[in-house]
């Protein structure tokens, strides 16, 4: 394994961040600045993951894509000033976006997010659930799912509105989304 470099004496900003690239250890999104890294997944989140994803891109209109393990900018700083990135496990953005990318480069921005989903797992819960929550709804994501895949498998569907996230009741077994797009999902399939 090769060593880790060594750590930034400054707080980052988007573009630093980007720059670093893939770090060996594990992943690492950007929180004010401040480098914090994650373990990997699990093999069951990896699996429930790649699931969702092949059961929602035949379902997803043209000007639509979902993108796995990417990262985010959250647009929640101005360039040039400490920043945040999270790395949700699937995004669906809008397909213009990824030209955006070809050109210009960068990070995906959750200005050309959809929908973030993140799947749940125990030493995730409260980063999920509470911190990137609140930190989507902050940078406007309009829909925010949260999948636990704990026994029975559920999906709480959050819709943006003027004082942060609404949520919908936690579906089990199909769950149909109420916006942004029609798609019907099988949760019993992510265990």
């Amino acid at each position: 394994m090769a060593p880790l470099p060594d750590p930034p004496h400054h707080l980052l900003t988007v573009a630093e961040y980007a720059a670093l690239g893939e770090l060996e250890t594990g992943y690492a999104e950007l929180v004010e600045g401040r480098l914090l890294m994650s373990p990997g997944s699990t093999p069951d989140q990896n699996l429930a993951t790649a699931e969702l994803y092949y059961q929602l891109r035949p379902q997803l209109p043209d000007q639509l894509m979902v993108v796995q393990d990417v990262d985010v900018d959250l647009e929640l700083a101005p360039p040039g000033q400490p920043g945040f990135t999270r790395r949700p496990d699937l995004v669906v953005v809008r397909r213009e976006a990824r030209q955006r990318l070809r050109a210009q480069g960068g990070l995906y921005r959750a200005s050309e997010v959809v929908v973030a989903i993140e799947v749940v797992v125990p030493d995730s819960r409260r980063t999920d659930t509470v911190m990137k929550r609140g930190e989507y709804a902050d940078a406007g994501i309009p829909h925010y799912w949260i999948v636990d895949i704990a026994h029975p498998v559920s999906l709480v569907a959050c819709r943006l509105g003027e004082s942060g996230y609404h949520d919908a009741p936690a579906a089990t077994g199909v769950f149909i989304p109420p916006g942004p797009f029609p798609a019907t999902l099988h949760l019993d399939r992510l265990s």
